[in-house]
């Protein structure tokens, strides 16, 4: 079969030991696959976290000819995985990007199958799982989490797409204009727009080992303010909530002024109230703190932008 005649850039992040001992497997699998279907390639490697020594001693031991197609870009200071993926994207330099994770490391044809794809039309061409490996508790946070995500906006955003995909440099130039602080890429994928498609595979979703429950909500929350008009919407029904409390409240002290009896029957002293302006009062109250605290994630977003920190800094950058 003819060389195709494409320049692919590969891009892999390395945040935990377990990716560090995968990484000589992973290389040297995709660079078999990369010399043989493409004309020109390389491989950009965004260290997050890992030790740098560590991850330069897997890399010296392998063939000159794989080595000198590496780019190694080290992080002054760990970042989410999308950001680091981020650096990826912002250094390659190929016709067509693959994000490629080291769960596929002994699929590496998968860079060949979602190039072929994308010559039937698709700039970007991701794998999909069939299912997610996580706790029942956290599955149903998911489930929300996407739910909001495509009822309170229009991003089609695919709840089991994987981090690797194939992205051509139309829609890459696209994304890279999108310089939000607080990144969500499956988002960013979506708000691009251009074609796209996925192949089914094996592999089950699960989340980043280095990322804890926390910072997931965090990464929850985030996406939600900035993709979604679901908090708008909440607030509305709070309001129309209050108004109906504020409503009944009102006609319930009406009815007990003139006939002493409650809405729900009972025989009440028309000069107590206090039980209920107690009650009436701490119910408010609650709804008070709920919508400060929805607008201080509004605000503590349009913080995070108007300081314009950058997203992550390279350290240096290494040839081998």
């Amino acid at each position: 079969m003819a060389v195709r005649q494409s320049f692919v850039s590969i891009i892999g992040v390395l945040q935990t030991q377990y990716e560090v001992r995968m990484l000589p497997e992973w290389l040297e699998g995709l660079y078999q696959e990369m010399e043989t279907q493409f004309s020109h390639f390389e491989f950009v490697l965004v260290n997050n976290g890992c030790d740098q020594i560590a991850v330069e001693e897997v890399i010296k031991p392998l063939p000159e000819a794989l080595r000198k197609n590496i780019f190694l870009l080290q992080l002054s200071a760990p970042v989410n995985r999308d950001n680091a993926i981020l650096a990826g994207l912002d250094r390659s330099n190929g016709d067509y990007t693959a994000i490629f994770e080291f769960d596929f490391a002994k699929k590496p044809g998968l860079v060949t199958e979602m190039w072929e794809q994308s010559q039937k039309g698709f700039d970007i061409v991701y794998l999909r799982a069939k299912q997610r490996r996580l706790p029942a508790s956290q599955r149903i946070l998911y489930q929300l989490f996407y739910f909001i995500l495509k009822r309170y906006s229009t991003l089609r955003i695919d709840p089991w797409a994987h981090h690797t995909r194939l992205v051509s440099r139309r829609a890459l130039n696209s994304l890279l204009r999108l310089r939000e602080n607080s990144r969500y890429l499956k988002a960013n994928y979506a708000l691009v727009g251009y074609t796209n498609t996925s192949i089914q595979v094996a592999e089950p979703l699960h989340p980043d080992p280095s990322a804890t429950f926390s910072e997931q909500v965090r990464t929850a929350l985030v996406a939600v303010t900035s993709f979604t008009t679901f908090l708008r919407s909440l607030l509305l029904w709070i309001f129309l909530f209050s108004v109906l409390v504020a409503a009944v409240a009102v006609f319930n002290a009406v009815k007990v002024k003139f006939t002493s009896v409650d809405i729900f029957g009972e025989q009440v002293e028309s000069l107590s109230g206090w039980a209920f302006l107690v009650v009436l009062m701490s119910v408010f109250f609650a709804l008070t703190c709920l919508i400060l605290y929805v607008m201080s994630i509004y605000l503590s977003n349009i913080y995070s932008e108007i300081k314009n920190r950058p997203l992550y800094i390279i350290e240096s950058v290494r040839r081998f």
